[in-house]
């Protein structure tokens, strides 16, 4: 049976009828692909708390080394003492205040990764 050249076949085309979002939902990774001004914020967010983090780090580590010299020059006789100081006191709170920023700027990271997925 020949078709009708006057009925042609019509494509449909249109949005998907099951979507999970709301239409005009914005995704914040879209956001800062095309850097709109909220995917800035949305990145200068990431950047100011990795920021807090380092300084906080940074600011426990002035006080443990800073005194370090004027407590060495206290008792300039006492060179086993500056030694150990040096070797073990020191060592323990160091390799805890790195593993305790790697730990923070690794969680920083994952926040900002929730958001930005939209999980």
């Amino acid at each position: 049976m020949p078709q009708d050249p006057a009925e042609r076949r019509a494509v449909v085309t249109g949005p998907p009828r099951r979507t999970r979002r709301a239409p005009g939902h914005y995704r914040p990774r879209t956001e800062i692909d095309e850097q709109t001004t909220l995917g800035h914020t949305y990145v200068r967010s990431l950047m100011r708390s990795q920021l807090r983090a380092g300084l906080a780090a940074f600011a426990v580590l002035v006080l443990l080394v800073g005194p370090l010299p004027l407590v060495f020059a206290a008792a300039p006789e006492a060179r086993r003492l500056t030694w150990t100081v040096l070797g073990f006191g020191l060592y323990a709170p160091l390799v805890l205040l790195a593993r305790w920023y790697v730990r923070r700027a690794e969680r920083n990271e994952r926040d900002f990764v929730r958001l930005v997925e939209d999980r």
